[in-house]
């Protein structure tokens, strides 16, 4: 991997990892195009997903502050509940993380096949989520398990995490603008803790890339990363996710088409 490729990548992973059209799914695709091999794979996926978390922290630094002090305040109140909330929303994902690791890495492998019918699948709950009556209800504890559970199978490449997230929130009737804070909020402690795992087992994870790539496509992903968190706090509350649908549903048939006809 040169330098631009993992530009181009760290571009893709920003943008992409806030808005609902699946990061892993266009990093899957962006290597496939640019012919990176396996070994490079998920080295530099580590690094850049870690980027988009420190941009997450810095968009939402005022309310992780409030969360932290609000917590050893040692009170059973608002924000107390909100953090053990997000708590519960990990649950699955810890799970999956810690039993089948290593059969969620094998997905990662170029499969342009299973990305396309992923990207379809993330397009229909989109859509079906923009026709779905609309509630205005906060989130529970039960809400947040079962956000947590769309969280862990969007660890599959091709189906968004945000957009399953947020998705589901709203066919739970939660806010529009609480559940695009929580659904970004309730991320940050899985990958940081799969990045310190990833880095105490293997050390820095400069492998056959280099440590000037994995720089490149780090500060590419922190930087978009900060524009499109942002700007999906904005879109969800406006209400546009069906234009995600359409392009979701777009590129995953044009990889369909690809892997099965080229």
């Amino acid at each position: 991997m040169d330098w631009i490729e993992a530009l181009i990548l760290g571009l893709i992973q920003g943008l992409t990892e806030f808005l609902p059209v699946s990061s892993s799914g266009h990093l899957e695709l962006g290597k496939a195009m640019l012919g990176i091999e396996a070994s490079e794979s998920m080295s530099f996926t580590v690094v850049v997903h870690g980027a988009t978390v420190l941009s997450t922290i810095i968009v939402f630094r005022k309310d992780i502050w409030n969360l932290i002090r609000a917590l050893f305040q040692f009170q059973w109140n608002e924000e107390t509940q909100y953090v053990f909330k997000i708590a519960v929303s990990m649950i699955p994902i810890g799970i999956v993380g810690l039993f089948f690791k290593e059969e969620v890495e094998s997905f990662f492998n170029g499969n342009l096949l299973l990305v396309g019918f992923m990207l379809i699948l993330t397009a229909g709950l989109l859509a079906f989520t923009y026709y779905a009556p609309q509630k205005k209800s906060d989130i529970t504890f039960k809400s947040a398990f079962i956000i947590g559970i769309a969280q862990a199978i969007a660890v599959l490449p091709g189906i968004s995490r945000s957009g399953a997230t947020i998705s589901t929130g709203l066919l739970l009737g939660a806010k529009k603008e609480i559940i695009a804070k929580f659904s970004f909020l309730m991320v940050l402690v899985p990958i940081l803790g799969a990045n310190v795992k990833d880095l105490y087992d293997t050390g820095l994870p400069t492998g056959e890339i280099g440590a000037t790539p994995l720089i490149i496509g780090f500060l590419a992903a922190f930087l978009s990363g900060l524009l499109a968190c942002t700007w999906m706090i904005n879109i969800v509350k406006k209400g546009k996710l069906i234009y995600f649908a359409i392009y979701c549903f777009t590129i995953g048939s044009i990889a369909v088409g690809y892997s099965l006809f080229f």
